[in-house]
C-alpha cells in the first residue's frame, strides 16, 4: 500500500473573463480541488494501486468535497484527521504557455495543522510526501518525523519538494533542511526548475547526481517539452521525451508523474530502486510520461483512470 502525505486545497482557476468595464479586466476564479500531495493521490488511486492519504482536511464544504473526491478515485481516507480550521485556498494565473503560478492563502487552514500518526499500518510499502506539506509548520515537522521513521523500517520513500518560493520565507534554511532529508529518500521527483533552485542555479543533471551521493536512490527530472530523464549512482540510465498533445495546462502534470511511477513500481512489487536497470526506468518513464500527456490535454489536475491509459495510444 502506498501512503501519500501532505496539503489539500482548493485551487482557484481563472475562468471566462469578466466585464472589463466593470471589474477591470480580471476572470471568474473557478475552484478546483487540488493540492500536489492530493493530486499525487488521485493519480496514484485513479491507476488501480492501494493508496491512503494522509493530512488534515477541514469540515468545510471544501473540505467535504476534497474527501468526497479521494473516495470517487478509490483512496482511502483511515489516515486523513479533519478539523474545522478553513481549507487553503491557491489562487492560479496561467501564462501563455498554460503554466500556473500561485498565490496562496495558508494562515490558520486545516493541512499545515496535521499531527505526526505514529507509525503507519504494517502493509505500507511506500511512502510518497512534498509539496506545501514539507514547508508550513507545524505540519512540516510531523511530516518529516514520518519520513524518517518510515526510511529507517525500510519503506520506499519518495519525495518532491514542488517548490513554492513565495512560502519559503528562508530559502537558505530550506535548502538545509532539504539536504537533511537526502539520506532517507530513496525516490526524488523533481522538476528542472526546483532543482536548479534548490541548487542555487546549478545545472539540475549535476544536481542531482550530488542528490544521488548524498543518499538518494533515484532522481526523476521532469523536463517539460524535454520529457523525463532518470539519474542513479550509475548514471543517466533512462530519457523519454514529452508526448505531443494539445496542452490546455500543466496543472498536475508533475503529481501526475509522481503518482504514476508510484503505481508502476507497485503493481510489480518493486521497492528496491537498485534493482532496476535501463529498460526497466524507460517503460516506468514512459508510462509516467503518457499519464501526465492525459493530464495536461485538460483543465485542472485531472489524472487519467488506468481504463484511460489502456486505450489511449
Amino acid at each position: 500500500m502506498i501512503v501519500v502525505g501532505g496539503e489539500a486545497l482548493v485551487d482557484l482557476v481563472p475562468g471566462a473573463p469578466l466585464d472589463s468595464t466593470v471589474d477591470g479586466g480580471l476572470r471568474a476564479l473557478l475552484p478546483r480541488l487540488g493540492g500536489g500531495p492530493y493530486n499525487v493521490a488521485l493519480a496514484a488511486g485513479r491507476l488501480g494501486v492501494p493508496v491512503r492519504f494522509l493530512s488534515r482536511v477541514s469540515t468545510d464544504r471544501f473540505g467535504a468535497a476534497l474527501i468526497d473526491r479521494l473516495h470517487a478515485s478509490s483512496v482511502g481516507t483511515g489516515l486523513v484527521q479533519r478539523g474545522d480550521e478553513p481549507t487553503t485556498l491557491a489562487v492560479v494565473a496561467l501564462d501563455e504557455r498554460g503554466s500556473a503560478h500561485y498565490t496562496f492563502y495558508t494562515e490558520g487552514t486545516a493541512d499545515r495543522l496535521v499531527t505526526d500518526p505514529g507509525p503507519l499500518p504494517d502493509g505500507v510499502t511506500t511512502l510518497s510526501l512534498g509539496t506545501l506539506g514539507m514547508v508550513l509548520e507545524p505540519g512540516a515537522s510531523a511530516y518529516e518525523a514520518v519520513l524518517r521513521r518510515e526510511a529507517a523500517r525500510g519503506v520506499l520513500t519518495v519525495l518532491d519538494p514542488n517548490i513554492r518560493e513565495a512560502l519559503i520565507t528562508d530559502p537558505a534554511a530550506y535548502r538545509a533542511r532539504f539536504a537533511s532529508w537526502l539520506p532517507d529518500v530513496r525516490l526524488l521527483k523533481i522538476s528542472d526548475d526546483d532543482a536548479a533552485w534548490l541548487a542555487e542555479g546549478a545545472d539540475p543533471i549535476a544536481a542531482a547526481k550530488t542528490w544521488v551521493e548524498s543518499g538518494v536512490d533515484a532522481v526523476v527530472l521532469t523536463r517539460g517539452a524535454d520529457g523525463l530523464v532518470v539519474i542513479t549512482d550509475a548514471g543517466e540510465l533512462a530519457h523519454v521525451p514529452s508526448r505531443r498533445v494539445d496542452v490546455v495546462d500543466t496543472i498536475g502534470a508533475g503529481d501526475t508523474v509522481q503518482g504514476a511511477l508510484m503505481a508502476w513500481l507497485s503493481t510489480r512489487g518493486v521497492t528496491r530502486l537498485r534493482e532496476l536497470g535501463a529498460a526497466e526506468w524507460h517503460e516506468a518513464l514512459e508510462f509516467a510520461a503518457k499519464a501526465a500527456s492525459i493530464t495536461v490535454s485538460r483543465s485542472g489536475a485531472e489524472p487519467p483512470t488506468a481504463e484511460e491509459m489502456a486505450s489511449t495510444v
